[in-house]
């Protein structure tokens, strides 16, 4: 089964917006644990407009499943503080400073030379690399030659065609995935994954391990509640 790894970043704006922390940043992560989320996912970027770099060390004291932190590692920060804090897994996303959300992979063949030796950084510390590629198939096999064990589908364009045609919109992520399984990378996806159009990507694509979903499942959970929404999303993985 494909593990939910749940990205609790809207969670911290909530929070920020109001000051204080209501709601409790930590609380929510080991409820979304209780309720059935095999992972939890943060991306913490420089303004801390969402998650903070603090966030990062109160979650890894006592999150029992597996902890994913995504971010830029041209930034310094972002490096140090996934050294300190020793996650299961980081995942490279090239975004840039204010940035609203993350819109591209990274380019694997013109940025390989960094990307290798970011890489092993990370894997050098014994944690698990995941690089945030789109779902082509000449950036797949330039992620290959820089050593990740992972990488990491951006799926809006997926999300974006799904409702006109979903075989279309599926087409270029099976060829990658396809691709990642021919050279044993493993493989994850995010980005505007819903309950409209997870079940089908999940049925399409092979070897999928891990899907990492924030911004839909917490809007969902708005209406559905929060450990009924976390169900949802696990049945269409199942």
């Amino acid at each position: 089964m494909t593990k939910l790894s749940v990205n609790i970043n809207k969670i911290a704006t909530l929070r920020n917006s109001r000051g204080g922390n209501n709601p409790d940043l930590v609380k929510v992560a080991l409820d979304c644990e209780q309720f059935g989320a095999q992972g939890i996912t943060v991306h913490p970027r420089p303004d801390e407009r969402h998650i903070r770099y603090q966030d990062t060390f109160d979650l890894k004291a006592v999150i029992q499943t597996e902890f994913n932190i995504e971010g830029n590692c041209r930034e310094q920060k972002f490096i140090d503080l996934v050294l300190a804090n020793q996650p299961a897994q980081v995942t490279l996303v090239p975004d840039a400073l204010g940035q609203i959300t993350s819109n591209h992979g990274w380019d694997t063949i013109k940025e390989q030379a960094y990307l290798k030796k970011m890489v092993a950084v990370f894997k050098n510390a014994g944690i698990r690399v995941s690089i945030f590629v789109d779902p082509v198939i000449e950036m797949v096999e330039g992620a290959l030659a820089t050593g990740t064990d992972r990488i990491e589908l951006y799926t809006e364009a997926y999300a974006s065609g799904y409702h006109d045609d979903r075989e279309k919109a599926i087409a270029p992520y099976l060829a990658a995935a396809k691709k990642a399984n021919e050279l044993g990378l493993g493989l994850n996806a995010g980005h505007d994954l819903d309950l409209h159009n997870l079940k089908y990507f999940a049925q399409q694509i092979p070897n999928l391990l891990e899907v990492s979903i924030g911004h839909a499942l917490i809007s969902d959970a708005l209406y559905l509640g929060l450990e009924n929404t976390i169900q949802l999303y696990l049945r269409q993985l199942d």
